[in-house]
């Protein structure tokens, strides 16, 4: 799988208040960073929770989400980078 970044990693905010489109990507590429597994959550510019995950420690995954859709994580330790595949 091949895909482009195009904005720096960044640390996931831990509620809706902090989360983040992450630069408005469509795709998003997270890592768990941490020795636990995390909830990760999707939320709608109305902070309206779309859906959550657990992320595995040490997991990677993409999410593919609308550019105004917010992801934040149970803890800090999840980063996410926004991509485009190529």
């Amino acid at each position: 799988m091949n895909y482009r970044l195009y904005a720096a990693e960044a640390a996931c905010g831990t509620n809706v208040a902090g989360a983040s489109t992450f630069a408005d990507a469509t795709e998003v590429r997270l890592f768990n960073n941490s020795n636990a597994n995390q909830l990760v959550t999707v939320a709608n510019a109305a902070d309206v929770t779309l859906g959550t995950m657990t992320l595995a420690d040490g997991e990677v995954t993409f999410i593919m989400k609308d550019p105004t859709d917010q992801i934040f994580a149970a803890a800090a330790t999840v980063l996410g980078t926004p991509v485009k595949y190529s």
